[in-house]
């Protein structure tokens, strides 16, 4: 489950899952419905593998948001799709979308950084909560 809120001139994201690889899972789809309106229109037909080390949550997952990011700025692949799996060293990602299609696909909200201003992930008694405060 994931949510926006408003933070002055950028957007809050925060995110709610039962662990932390679905924490980052739902993070990945929350990041892009972001930056796409209409995420259910990109297809998973791109297969992008990705891998984050580290053991701290805050690193895991705002290093997770600056690589999707990344991976967006360079490939131009917009994601929708997340296997996410944690280990000792780290998380290791499947993830699938298409090549941003102007023609099919309208771009909303331009992120331009992820930032640690605000950034909070926890685990509670109902799982994994985490917030992240992007630049538009």
């Amino acid at each position: 489950m994931y949510e926006t809120f408003d933070h002055t001139a950028d957007l809050g994201i925060r995110v709610r899952a039962a662990t932390l690889p679905e924490l980052l899972s739902e993070a990945g789809r929350a990041f892009f419905s972001v930056m796409v309106g209409g995420l259910e229109s990109v297809r998973p037909e791109q297969r992008i593998d990705l891998r984050i080390k580290g053991t701290e949550p805050e690193n895991l997952f705002f290093d997770w948001l600056d690589e999707l990011l990344y991976t967006f700025e360079t490939q131009r692949v917009l994601l929708t799709r997340f296997e996410v799996e944690q280990d000792a060293s780290g998380v290791a990602a499947v993830a699938w979308g298409e090549p941003f299609d102007p023609s099919r696909h309208e771009l909303d909200l331009e992120i331009k950084a992820v930032t640690y201003h605000g950034l909070k992930v926890q685990a509670d008694k109902d799982g994994w909560l985490a917030e992240v405060i992007v630049d538009l």
